[in-house]
């Protein structure tokens, strides 16, 4: 278990039909595997859906602490505006061969703890090269991602490794 995140989720198969994805425990992704990779990306690529159906995916700088991504959003921005109607929303990780796919809802976060923006800020400052985001507000939110569901595998040994991690949201 990754220290940043509170509870490990159990492991389970997905169902995936006529993939030839195995029944058996053996092989099953820890959830290590997911929470690493996730504290260490750059770029997540984002999709929402627009108001009128059509998917839109952008990717979003972010950072993983406790088991959340947290993001910055323009208010105005396509992602924003698509969020403010329907809050579904899935994250992607860039790489096709280490895949981590985690789904739920957007949370808008117009304020933040003091301590908790503190760790967010210095993990973006961190990760992006001294960056610093401003704290949210009404005119600058910020997203929150606790996902429901996340799924995970290695594009080389796909059929023993598709693992898929259902969490509490």
């Amino acid at each position: 278990m990754s220290l940043a995140d509170p509870v490990e989720p159990q492991a389970q198969r997905p169902a995936l039909q006529n993939y030839g994805v195995s029944s058996e425990a053996d092989g099953l992704l820890p959830w290590s595997f997911a929470s690493d990779q996730l504290a260490a990306a750059r770029n997540y690529w984002i999709s929402t859906t627009r108001p009128d159906g059509r998917p839109h995916a952008t990717p979003v700088w972010g950072v993983w602490l406790d088991g959340r991504l947290y993001f910055g959003a323009a208010v105005d921005s396509v992602k924003a505006r698509n969020l403010a109607a329907n809050p579904a929303l899935l994250v992607h990780l860039e790489s096709g061969d280490e895949v981590v796919i985690l789904e739920g809802e957007a949370q808008w976060l117009t304020e933040v703890a003091p301590e908790l923006w503190q760790r967010i800020a210095d993990q973006y400052a961190l990760k992006y090269d001294g960056f610093r985001p401003d704290p949210p507000s009404a005119q600058g939110p910020f997203i929150t991602l606790h996902p429901r569901s996340a799924l995970g595998w290695l594009e080389r040994d796909f059929v023993r490794s598709a693992t898929r991690w259902r969490l509490e949201a």
